[in-house]
């Protein structure tokens, strides 16, 4: 897999995606998006990375759709326009990936950056992070799942606002409305994210994963089917390796080492 516009480092069970456009302040053009798309796909096969980081190379995390590929896509017939965008979305929906994904978030996140922070699990963001919707100054609206995403982070009346206006928000405010999940001094926002997925990538993968798909499946569903899905997936840890080293280190008062079998 050659990548031109994204960097991927494996270690230690994590996998570490880097956007690297500085030129552009890492904006998404459709290289990229099938780079990140093939990079995710890459990883979600891959049985030896646990957990995953994004964050963006130089002064910002990622500064939306490259504006000249947004001018591209105008040009486009419904029909084509629709199928690219189908591509995009794809590419940002991170949920298909039944492994922890943090965005560390080390400057500007505008726009569809936003929103690749937004469709990870968590956001550890630099005190110099900045987040907007800003799509509505651009005349169109959030076309990847960001009101989706938003609006169950921090709720209808912030989500409405936040995007109706594009105003960009500190890492504070983020952190405050739900956005975030820890802000730090940008200089500790490797190691911050890091140590984070090192805890991912030692817990059991098969668990980690099923309780993912259990959280995201629990949004759109009643209880009786959330019940019905726990059932079949616990049934297929209680059948694992994992759930006996599990309880073996627990009773032998030691750590777990996980195989995701």
């Amino acid at each position: 897999m050659k990548l031109e516009n994204i960097a991927v480092e494996k270690m230690e069970g994590v996998a570490k995606i880097t956007l690297r456009r500085p030129e552009a302040r890492n904006a998404l053009d459709k290289k990229t998006y099938d780079e990140l798309w093939l990079a995710t796909e890459d990883i979600r096969v891959d049985p030896e990375i646990r957990a995953v980081i994004i964050t963006g190379t130089d002064r910002a995390f990622c500064a939306g759709v490259d504006l000249k590929y947004a001018e591209k896509l105008t040009k486009l017939s419904p029909l084509e326009f629709k199928q690219g965008l189908r591509k995009i979305q794809e590419a940002l929906r991170l949920e298909r990936l039944e492994k922890p994904i943090i965005a560390a978030v080390n400057g500007y996140a505008l726009g569809n950056g936003c929103d690749l922070a937004l469709a990870c699990d968590f956001r550890i963001a630099s005190e110099s992070a900045r987040f907007g919707m800003t799509y509505t100054r651009l005349g169109v609206m959030p076309g990847v799942g960001g009101a989706w995403r938003l609006t169950r982070l921090v709720g209808m009346s912030k989500a409405k606002e936040l995007i109706f206006t594009g105003d960009t928000i500190d890492a504070k405010e983020a952190q405050r409305i739900g956005m975030v999940t820890k802000v730090v001094p940008a200089e500790d926002l490797d190691a911050a994210a890091l140590d984070l997925a090192k805890k991912f990538a030692k817990g059991a993968p098969m668990a980690i994963g099923l309780s993912k798909r259990a959280i995201h499946a629990a949004l759109n569903t009643d209880l009786e089917t959330a019940l019905e899905f726990d059932l079949d997936a616990d049934s297929i840890c209680f059948q694992s390796e994992d759930v006996r080293e599990g309880i073996a280190a627990r009773t032998q008062k030691r750590e777990p080492i996980f195989k995701g079998r």
